[in-house]
């Protein structure tokens, strides 16, 4: 299907020539997931990098964001997350019907990461973004291509707290979670709408 601008999204499922499955992965392999975001936070802070007027690296800190940004006289600016989307929620409206959401717009974020962001930016007073690296939606990005989508979190702040339960979603148990003893695999997820974005062009 052609690439949508977000400006001009609206979009049906129904009429995809390339629909995406519905169908829930089942085994989720947490330490690739984990090096293909990070292939994407690379080229990000890469990007950052290149415009000479911040300075980007991957964040040291326990539970903070992937990247900060500082400014040229060493100054904090913000932290950037960044997640990685390639399937989106196929039934959304099935399992969320007061969502309002369409599976085509439809993208997600660890609940209990954004709880934490919340907290971080309330006691640090820095700002941080969230990014969502796009794949494999075929209906908002051309094939072989990603696509950066944005927000900060004030407004992804506002989103959650007029929705609350009506986008939250716990998913099943699945193969992957569990290394080395631990549960590791996200299992509550928070949705946005992609509208609710700014695109990173």
């Amino acid at each position: 299907m052609p690439y949508v601008p977000v400006s001009e999204f609206v979009f049906d499922c129904e009429q995809c020539d390339t629909r995406c499955d519905g169908i829930s992965k089942g085994v989720y392999n947490f330490n690739n997931d984990v090096t293909f975001s990070e292939f994407y936070e690379q080229h990000i802070i890469g990007r950052i990098n290149q415009s000479g007027k911040y300075v980007a690296f991957k964040c040291a800190t326990p539970g903070y964001p992937d990247i900060e940004v500082r400014n040229a006289d060493n100054t904090l600016f913000k932290y950037i997350e960044v997640k990685v989307q390639q399937r989106t929620f196929m039934q959304v409206q099935k399992y969320l019907p007061a969502s309002n959401l369409l599976p085509s717009e439809t993208i997600a974020l660890n609940e209990s990461d954004l709880l934490r962001y919340f907290q971080i930016q309330h006691q640090d007073a820095v700002p941080i973004i969230i990014v969502w690296v796009l794949l494999n939606r075929l209906c908002m990005v051309e094939p072989q291509t990603h696509q950066l989508y944005y927000q900060h979190l004030p407004q992804l702040q506002t989103i959650y707290n007029q929705c609350q339960s009506s986008r939250r979603f716990k998913r099943k148990s699945g193969d992957g979670d569990v290394v080395d003893g631990m549960h590791k695999g996200v299992m509550v997820n928070y949705h946005f709408s992609l509208k609710e974005l700014k695109r990173w062009v």
